[in-house]
């Protein structure tokens, strides 16, 4: 993909993400995400800080406070902006869905595979289909194996192939793990139980703990 069809997807996510976000219940919003210690709430807040940046005032305290950490200074962040009422956080992922503001140090490819790996925190937990476009998701497991920091999936997945079923995409050598590239962008991103049953092959126990049918 070049960059104007990761914009494209982007814009596409965004707005579809608005869109289930906007038939949640009160309870649903405070319900736990995928992603490790953050409600759906959390998740949502997060999403809105790429295409609207905290202030350079705000950052800056808040990277005081972070004492450098920048796990700890994106949830500080987060947690600011989720304080906010659910249909501002709605309306806000809406009016800046074709931003294309990217995070200092950061590019459009890590925009795209971070949008479409939280859209899954936000969905899957709640039994939600959120469909996921194959080049996009494809595009996003590339960068992520490329990658170090802060997924590794080099070093957590090293011994086993990785084969996406559903589109032209591998990546590894060693024991099998097969599977729709959804599931093998979560796997790459840490998501392993949810991604472990939609998975087959002889690497899965390995990868996941989990075995396959």
């Amino acid at each position: 993909m070049d960059a104007e069809q990761r914009w494209h997807v982007i814009h596409q996510q965004r707005l579809a993400i608005g869109d289930l976000l906007d038939g949640l219940t009160p309870a649903q919003w405070e319900s736990p995400s995928l992603c490790d210690a953050w409600r759906i709430r959390d998740v949502a807040a997060h999403l809105t800080t790429v295409s609207i940046p905290p202030s350079p005032g705000s950052l800056f305290v808040d990277l005081i406070r972070a004492r450098g950490s920048f796990h700890q200074l994106n949830t500080l962040a987060t947690g600011r902006r989720a304080a906010r009422p659910t249909a501002q956080i709605v309306a806000d992922l809406r009016a800046h869905a074709a931003s294309r503001k990217v995070p200092v140090v950061s590019n459009d490819r890590n925009v795209l595979f971070d949008l479409l790996v939280h859209g899954q925190d936000i969905a899957i937990p709640l039994g939600i289909q959120l469909p996921m476009p194959l080049e996009a998701a494809a595009d996003g497991a590339s960068r992520i194996w490329s990658m170090g920091w802060p997924f590794w999936a080099k070093r957590h997945l090293r011994g086993t192939r990785l084969t996406a079923t559903d589109t032209e995409w591998s990546v590894g050598s060693g024991a099998d793990i097969r599977g729709p590239i959804r599931a093998l962008l979560l796997l790459l991103t840490g998501r392993t139980s949810a991604a472990a049953p939609l998975l087959s092959g002889e690497g899965v126990r390995r990868a996941t703990g989990h075995s396959t049918t």
